[in-house]
């Protein structure tokens, strides 16, 4: 089954244990390097700024493959790590069956998109402890560039930082049946760090916190269709 439905080149997130994260978990984006058979593939080892992951060997981890039929998930277990023509690569092999996976809010779709965002303040934290949204008006906002979203949250790039933890108001626009419709959010930031090679640019992860479930609904429906587009374009 892994090699009619996984591809040289699909991307790839493994998620790791990881109790000093928010949610215990770390995930790391990879790509497929190789698919060799049913019982092994290659991805490039995973890199976090400029320094490679060395996943352990003999360690188990959740694969999710994004595919051209959709997000796929397995366990795999690391059986090397070795160097070929200059490329680091894990050598895996799956421990369960590779499933479709149906958790659609967990989907991220790579955008550029423009974002402003502010801290909580006041009555929206105590809002947003009672599972509730409100926002005030007229405070300043932050500018920023979202990079990839999903009906989970989103990665977004600023010059400006959030420490983790920090619970912030965001708002951006999505073009849904050809009109601009306005997104108000409170979300939590997951992760904080550099960007690689540019000091001044920071990069966040935000979940989305309190958010009804049309709203996610409707953000999950403009993730597909923008993918189906792509598909469209890149087929011609």
């Amino acid at each position: 089954m892994l090699t009619k439905i996984v591809m040289p080149g699909n991307k790839v997130d493994i998620m790791v244990k990881d109790r000093s994260e928010p949610d215990g978990k770390k995930n790391y984006e990879s790509r497929v390097y190789d698919v060799l058979s049913d019982e092994e593939f290659e991805i490039h080892m995973p890199m976090e700024k400029t320094k490679l992951i060395l996943l352990p060997v003999d360690g188990v981890f959740d694969f999710y493959f994004y595919t051209n039929n959709g997000l796929y998930q397995c366990n795999a277990r690391v059986k090397d790590r070795y160097k070929s023509g200059g490329t680091y690569i894990l050598l895996c092999e799956p421990v369960t069956n590779l499933r479709k996976f149906q958790r659609r809010e967990y989907y991220r779709f790579a955008c550029v998109l423009k974002m402003s965002s502010r801290k909580l303040q006041g009555d929206e934290l105590e809002a947003a402890q009672r599972n509730e949204q409100y926002f005030q008006d007229g405070l300043p906002l932050e500018q920023s560039v979202i990079v990839d979203i999903s009906g989970g949250g989103v990665r977004f790039v600023s010059r400006h930082r959030y420490e983790v933890g920090t619970l912030i108001y965001l708002t951006y626009k999505l073009n849904i049946n050809g009109k601009d419709k306005d997104f108000d959010i409170t979300g939590k930031i997951l992760d904080a760090h550099e960007v690689a090679g540019k000091p001044d640019q920071i990069e966040h992860r935000v979940k989305y916190l309190n958010m009804e479930n049309e709203v996610r609904e409707e953000i999950i429906r403009y993730i597909f269709e923008e993918e189906r587009k792509s598909r469209q374009r890149r087929n011609g």
